[in-house]
């Protein structure tokens, strides 16, 4: 989803070197998102202000016209715009995946959790003006991005934003948990981000989503439930 951006792709993901190495990355990203989730309030602080310095220096204009964006429109780190879309990606996803395999949240749930995420867009540099008042405010961005102009999955996100999430070097045995993971993450992602990303028709997206849908139900039923807390935990958040 981040990569569908072309500018937060320029601007945030395929501007560093540090995508020779992606999972490396990756790695220090959950690093940073579980300091600020569990950890103390001067870790965050500290964490997350050596993310905006390096925001602050990543700045340039697109070569190349991608879609809406014609060539030399700029593009900096620290764009609100795009500090948003980053924001969205995180919350919306964390809003999909736990109400289908942990449990339903109610609305002032979604709403509490909305309004955490608020404050790590702060703690990002993002202004309190720049982010939606609320979750109904949350729901108007998700239409309006998702069906607007401004999404647009460029040649860089279809080849190597695919191959990094889907992917990763993993030993063989672990292949089939992988196959089934990239199944259900591609039926999890927005129906027009999946269109752009080309992702094969077949099976036909309602019968995808029913597949994943009785599996998460399962999930959700059966195996969570069954699972020591040391496991259904993070152990981050166990320490907490």
């Amino acid at each position: 989803m981040q990569a569908a951006h072309p500018l937060a792709v320029n601007g945030l993901l395929a501007h560093s070197s540090a995508l020779d190495h992606p999972y490396r990355r990756l790695a220090r990203t959950a690093s940073v998102m579980s300091t600020i989730g569990f950890g103390s309030k001067r870790d965050a602080d500290r964490v997350t202000a050596r993310v905006r310095a390096m925001h602050r220096r990543v700045r340039g204009r697109l070569k190349h016209r991608i879609g809406p964006y014609p060539a030399g429109t700029p593009y900096r780190a620290d764009d609100p715009e795009l500090l948003m879309w980053i924001l969205f990606t995180l919350v919306d996803s964390a809003l999909v995946v736990y109400q289908k395999y942990v449990r339903s949240l109610a609305r002032d749930e979604q709403e509490a959790l909305w309004a955490d995420y608020r404050m790590i867009g702060r703690m990002f540099g993002l202004p309190k003006r720049d982010m939606p008042a609320d979750l109904d405010a949350l729901d108007d961005y998700r239409t309006d991005m998702l069906e607007g102009d401004r999404i647009f999955v460029s040649h860089w996100a279809r080849d190597r934003a695919r191959a990094i999430v889907l992917q990763p070097p993993v030993p063989w045995p672990a292949l089939p948990l992988l196959e089934t993971a990239n199944f259900i993450t591609i039926a999890l992602l927005p129906d027009p981000i999946r269109r752009q990303y080309g992702f094969s028709p077949l099976p036909p997206a309602p019968l995808r989503k029913a597949l994943v849908a009785g599996g998460a139900e399962y999930v959700k039923r059966v195996v969570i439930p069954s699972l020591p807390s040391n496991l259904r935990t993070v152990p981050s958040a166990r320490l907490a």
